[in-house]
């Protein structure tokens, strides 16, 4: 009977994420396997993302106004990808558990009267925002 050896499985993302995107691991929060998921959802083709509120929008992270009365609000759109929606909620989630500033500005939110779900909404978008301006490719 043979034993194959079984290789780490995020060695093999660690090497294609330092290939394509290496700045994307140094952020608080970003893995292996949430960059290559995030990588996957630009595509071939980052450039035909113009804007990081079209990155948003492609993750499913983009607010969309829902203010039925006196009070408004926004919440997160029901559209995009699903998986790239769930690693931006795997970063924030790790953030808040580790990161001191984004702890601080829980807090900070909280006092201010928002609501968790609403803390993290901002905090996804703010994830985001930061990635794609990391995996862009800089243009010249």
């Amino acid at each position: 009977m043979f034993v194959k050896a079984v290789a780490d499985p995020f060695a093999n993302l660690t090497r294609l994420v330092e290939r394509h995107a290496p700045q994307a691991l140094t952020v608080v929060g970003v893995g292996p396997d949430t960059a290559v998921t995030l990588l996957i959802t630009m595509g071939d083709h980052p450039e035909r993302l113009g804007t990081e509120a079209s990155f948003a929008a492609l993750c499913g992270v983009s607010p969309v106004e829902r203010s039925p009365g006196s009070r408004q609000y926004r919440r997160l759109n029901r559209g995009g990808d699903r998986q790239a929606d769930a690693a931006l909620h795997r970063i924030v989630q790790t953030r808040l558990r580790f990161d001191p500033g984004t702890q601080n500005y829980y807090e900070r939110r909280i006092k201010e009267g928002k609501t968790r779900r609403e803390i993290v909404r901002c905090l996804k978008r703010y994830a985001a925002r930061e990635v794609f301006h990391l995996v862009m490719p800089t243009q010249p």
